[in-house]
């Protein structure tokens, strides 16, 4: 699984933080980044509801074909 969050529609509102602090932070100009890339599969289900949760829907979700 890959995460993208969209900057220009981050809010900073540390949904994505809160759900899942491993694979999202927030910067100084209070937009959220991601950290792994691509997430571990152990975080992929936190990232979803991250995801769900993101009140801008600015977390985008690519699914990775799995080997």
């Amino acid at each position: 699984m890959k995460v993208k969050v969209d900057q220009d529609l981050c809010a900073g509102a540390l949904a994505c933080a809160d759900y899942c602090p491993e694979v999202f932070e927030i910067d100084m100009n209070d937009k959220a980044q991601v950290l792994l890339d691509p997430v571990p599969p152990q975080f992929e289900e936190q990232c979803r509801k991250a995801a769900e949760q993101c009140p801008t829907q600015a977390i985008m979700i690519e699914e990775t074909a799995k080997i």
